[in-house]
């Protein structure tokens, strides 16, 4: 059975009179750039340098210049050194693995991420396979994925990640909870799925994956004591799909145009977040939710990155010191 905190004491069975406990991601979010400070503080004086982080940013696409500016501040903010590498859109298949296989040997560099999506003409499959597992800090890498799916994790995607962290923060049991996640994609379904499934804290849950092939997933929705919703597509989730009393975890992150705005255009989410929020016990707002959640997790997949290069550096020190016979 999952445990949510509500707002307030009305009757969780009741979808017309709860109102939904708001998971504020900032929050969280603040608690690990705390942590992922301290920790390169430790680092420091360990080791003498600090974790580093390259971005890869191809092309102009106004999303990934903001996402990129958003993870330069957050690194700049808990003292890891980031480069971002900016190319324009015409740079070749060569050029970019050119560029990747530099970082691979930078003993600086500890992480490296390829902001996606990469413009058409060239293919991420090979870009992504061509960076060094072990400062595949994205989480793709087909040997980071597979190691996930064996339940011995070394990075997973951020988001995910982030997810899973907002869950233990908020007290919610998952050890054998029903979850149900709206969306497969590489980058959020399948990893996270991968992860909660997992024996120990935060995980042992037992998940459904809906997808466009799903014949009924509103069935499978109403199910859920804990529902995530990642399909990318504004407003997939009513009110009429969730159960009363779920915690609810909207990963979308969608522009809908809106002249009321100054910019002209709002940030949504994949969950009709008026009418949900007052049958969930639980949800996470778009903008501020899972947002600043996958910047933090990124951070602390860096600090890892770093870590193990020196642990890894250490052991072949030694190795290196024992005398042959």
């Amino acid at each position: 059975m999952v445990i949510a905190r509500l707002s307030n004491e009305r009757d969780p069975g009741d979808p017309a009179t709860v109102t939904a406990r708001i998971i504020s991601g900032k929050e969280v979010a603040s608690r690990i750039h705390a942590e992922v400070s301290a920790g390169v503080e430790e680092y420091r004086e360990k080791y003498d340098g600090v974790p580093g982080l390259s971005v890869v940013l191809i092309g102009d696409d106004p999303a990934s210049h903001s996402y990129v500016k958003g993870k330069e501040l957050a690194c700049e903010m808990v003292g890891i050194k980031t480069e971002t590498i900016r190319r324009d859109a015409s740079t070749t298949q060569a050029e970019l693995l050119g560029i990747v296989e530099g970082l691979n040997r930078d003993p600086q560099v500890h992480g490296i991420l390829v902001q996606l999506p990469l413009p058409k003409h060239l293919d991420e499959s090979t870009v992504i396979h061509a960076i060094d597992p072990m400062k595949d800090v994205d989480g793709l890498h087909p040997e980071n994925a597979g190691l996930l799916l064996l339940g011995r994790p070394r990075f997973a995607p951020a988001t995910p990640l982030g997810v899973q962290r907002m869950l233990v923060e908020e007290n919610v049991n998952m050890n054998g909870a029903r979850v149900v996640i709206v969306g497969r994609s590489k980058l959020v379904g399948m990893p996270l799925a991968a992860l909660l499934l997992q024996k120990g804290p935060g995980a042992n849950s037992t998940v459904t994956v809906c997808h466009t092939g799903t014949k009924d997933i509103a069935a499978e929705t109403k199910r859920a004591d804990v529902l995530i919703a990642a399909a990318g597509f504004p407003g997939t989730v009513t009110v009429d799909m969730v159960k009363p009393g779920a915690v609810v975890i909207d990963v979308g992150v969608s522009r809908v145009d809106d002249p009321s705005r100054k910019r002209g255009y709002r940030l949504t989410g994949d969950v009709d977040f008026e009418s949900v929020s007052e049958v969930a016990s639980a949800i996470t707002p778009v903008p501020g939710g899972v947002g600043p959640m996958t910047i933090a997790m990124l951070l602390v997949n860096v600090l890892r990155a770093a870590n193990l290069a020196a642990t890894n550096q250490d052991h072949n020190r030694k190795t290196d010191e024992i005398p042959l016979e």
